[in-house]
């Protein structure tokens, strides 16, 4: 990789929520910029005005920053190459449109849609590959001037070589090379004055001094014609990068809509605005995303900062990379243990409080022990401790009665331990627990019968963090209070 200082751009279409596929290139550029020094622009490519959802674009700009990847340049931030939204530079692509066809290497195109999807249906039945059939390629430029004189609807096409090979490189793949009489004519600007990707992107890519486009694999297809337009111009090409493909979980196909709706039902998302609202973490997703398609072990622990640290585009690999949520587990519950405990109280709290309970600073920060171990997802939190933090507990009366015993035997247990607890001076683990497990020996009893009657009677269910960790934590009143109303409940039964 060169030492040059590299200027990266993420360039989405703000046509629908963020997806990990983005993310992935946003992290990469974001590398390669800090990396070497250099700068990592945010562009949003907004020409599709038929597709475009407006809060997508915040989407966008709120996804990055959640995940850490500060651009340096972008519609919100600005910078000396703006505007950052394609449809504020429509004559920037004029301009440049016009210096291709002056120079032979794009003509205006008067071809009416009826009459092209006739030709594509032709096409079809010959069974070939739709393409633009070159009707206006060879007009007389006096006609086709005098019929954009004369307001006629036309596009622009780029005039593609129809002799020879282009040899286009990609800095994974290497030389691609495409027969020229494969290649058609592509529209650079639609009819209503808007360009297409084509244009804008390798016209922006020059004017904001990009040095490395870095993208998905999708674009292959048409890698040729962006080679072609960068050399119709005399430009400098920056070095390209077309990231693997995402495959389904399974491994098989590429990943498509229903597999995301799949994901969902699972309790996962390829959406980075789901993913946070699911619970996980910028560090979780950002260690997930970057090793597909990034050739160190697939097991490798990383920060950001260690991430800039290793990063290089030569260590990037072209091989497909199949969505491995439990992979994501993984890494979200390895990155919530190295959390400080400071951090991840502040992390939680907000799900506590969401959920209308009224966190206690001091408690919050007490349970945290307790809980890093248990959470997968930060949501999590919610199922293991949201009990700390309420004034009264609601358990399933059967998962009051312990195994091999009936509602009396449990009320009995349970009162035993009231009074057990009532006569401490406090609740410490190191005061609470011998004297209830030399209770345990005594009757003769499971210690699973006699603890977890305790656990469902003072924390209102089956499973938590340690129980006598717990106890201490929820205080001496409110657990006597709690095996009172429990054993209200077993009396009833």
């Amino acid at each position: 990789m060169s030492i040059k200082s590299a200027r990266t751009r993420v360039a989405p279409s703000p046509t629908g929520h963020m997806h990990l596929a983005t993310a992935r290139v946003a992290l990469y550029d974001y590398l390669l910029a800090k990396k070497t020094g250099g700068q990592f622009i945010l562009r949003i490519e907004d020409t599709d005005l038929k597709r475009t959802v407006p809060s997508t674009e915040q989407e966008i700009m709120d996804g990055l920053r959640w995940l850490g990847l500060e651009y340096d340049e972008g519609p919100d931030v600005g910078g000396k190459f703006g505007p950052y939204r394609q449809t504020e530079r429509r004559e920037i692509y004029a301009h440049h449109a016009k210096i291709l066809m002056d120079h032979g290497h794009a003509y205006p195109c008067f071809c009416s849609r009826d009459r092209l999807e006739i030709a594509r249906q032709e096409q079809m039945k010959r069974k070939e590959n739709p393409h633009y059939d070159g009707t206006c390629r060879n007009l007389d430029p006096s006609e086709a001037a005098r019929r954009i004189t004369n307001g006629e609807a036309h596009t622009i096409r780029f005039k593609m070589p129809q002799e020879g090979v282009t040899v286009a490189h990609d800095h994974l793949r290497g030389d691609i090379t495409t027969e020229n009489k494969q290649l058609y004519d592509y529209v650079l600007m639609k009819s209503d004055g808007l360009p297409t990707y084509h244009l804008a992107a390798i016209v922006d890519d020059h004017e904001m001094e990009i040095t490395h486009v870095l993208r998905g694999s999708e674009w292959l297809g048409t890698f040729p014609l962006h080679v072609n337009i960068v050399r119709a111009f005399g430009w400098d090409e920056p070095l390209w990068v077309h990231l693997s493909v995402f495959l389904k979980p399974s491994g098989k196909g590429k990943l498509s809509k229903r597999d995301t709706t799949l994901a969902m039902k699972d309790g996962y998302s390829v959406f980075i605005k789901d993913m946070n609202e699911l619970g996980y973490t910028s560090e979780g997703v950002n260690n997930w995303i970057a090793l597909m398609g990034w050739g160190v072990s697939k097991d490798d622990v990383m920060t950001v900062e260690q991430m800039i640290d290793r990063f290089t585009i030569d260590s990037l690999t072209p091989s497909p990379a199949a969505i491995n949520f439990q992979k994501l587990d993984h890494f979200n519950a390895t990155h919530i243990r190295l959390f400080t405990t400071e951090d991840l109280a502040a992390r939680l709290k907000p799900y506590f409080t969401h959920n209308g309970l009224n966190v206690n600073d001091q408690v919050l920060l007490k349970i945290i022990p307790l809980l890093r171990e248990r959470l997968v997802t930060l949501d999590d939190c919610l199922a293991f401790g949201a009990f700390f933090f309420q004034e009264d507990v609601t358990p399933n009366p059967e998962d009051l009665i312990a195994k091999g015993l009936d509602a009396k035997q449990s009320a009995q247990i349970a009162q035993r331990a009231y009074q057990i607890i009532a006569e401490l001076p406090d609740l410490s683990h190191e005061r609470c627990e011998p004297p209830l497990r030399a209770y345990v020996e005594e009757s003769g009893l499971n210690p699973n019968q006699v603890f977890g009657i305790l656990r469902v009677a003072t924390t209102g269910q089956k499973v938590s963090p340690p129980l006598f960790e717990s106890m201490e934590i929820i205080g001496k009143e409110k657990c006597l209070k709690r095996i009172k109303n429990a054993l209200e409940i077993l009396e009833k039964m």
